[in-house]
């Protein structure tokens, strides 16, 4: 019989207290969790690791938990989201589910009822069949690999991937080598990387996949 296995859970909480004794109580519930001290790891660790659940602080020091959700959705992470806050008004809570999560807390919580919304959430995670469309093709968000209109797999680096992925998200949008940059790699990474990267798409998935709109950047194609 296969194993199943154990759902996985990040947690981003600057509050070192609160994120140990959450953690500590997902753990004991049979969960994989990671933990994020401010909104710049927690958006690294969920654009580079697949999670079922994100728990995330609405304040958060480098990039608060509006702008963390935002971004994660905008590159289409699916993972569930719960955000944490002590900004209960009923603006702030219609702010969070705007900004794409699913799930709204206000602290002081209870564990168990934190418990019992993470249960709630791992039940309605996106199944395997999840994909985005490219072109005739589809990029499978949970192989992490290409798939060509005929069926032939792929494979993909993370930061192909990752690449492709931002690209798909938002299909009709240009993005700016600069964007790229930001959010698939690093702002201290070398001016040439996104258009290395897009040479290495292009090389394995034909040139059609990224269009290069001259004197803007680039956007989705097909496969």
């Amino acid at each position: 019989m296969r194993e199943v296995e154990a759902p996985r859970l990040l947690v981003v909480e600057d509050d070192e207290e609160l994120s140990e004794m959450v953690t500590e109580t997902l753990v004991d519930e049979g969960y994989v969790v990671d933990r994020a001290p401010d909104g710049q790891r927690g958006l690294h660790l969920g654009l580079t690791r697949q999670y079922d659940v994100m728990v995330i602080d609405r304040l958060l020091p480098a990039l608060d938990g509006l702008a963390l959700v935002t971004r994660l959705r905008s590159r289409a992470v699916l993972a569930r989201a719960l955000m944490l806050t002590a900004l209960g008004t009923v603006g702030d809570r219609i702010a969070g589910l705007d900004a794409g999560a699913d799930d709204y807390l206000v602290k002081p919580f209870d564990l168990d009822e934190l418990s019992a919304r993470i249960r709630a959430l791992v039940r309605r995670v996106p199944g395997p069949s999840e994909v985005l469309r490219v072109g005739g093709g589809r990029l499978d968000l949970v192989a992490r690999d290409a798939v060509l209109p005929d069926g032939t797999r792929v494979a993909l680096s993370a930061r192909e991937f990752e690449l492709l992925r931002v690209l798909a998200g938002r299909p009709s949008a240009v993005h700016s080598r600069s964007q790229l940059r930001r959010l698939v790699f690093d702002e201290a990474a070398a001016a040439s990387i996104v258009d290395t990267y897009v040479y290495y798409l292009r090389r394995k998935l034909g040139r059609s996949v990224v269009r290069t709109v001259h004197g803007l950047g680039y956007r989705l194609g097909a496969l």
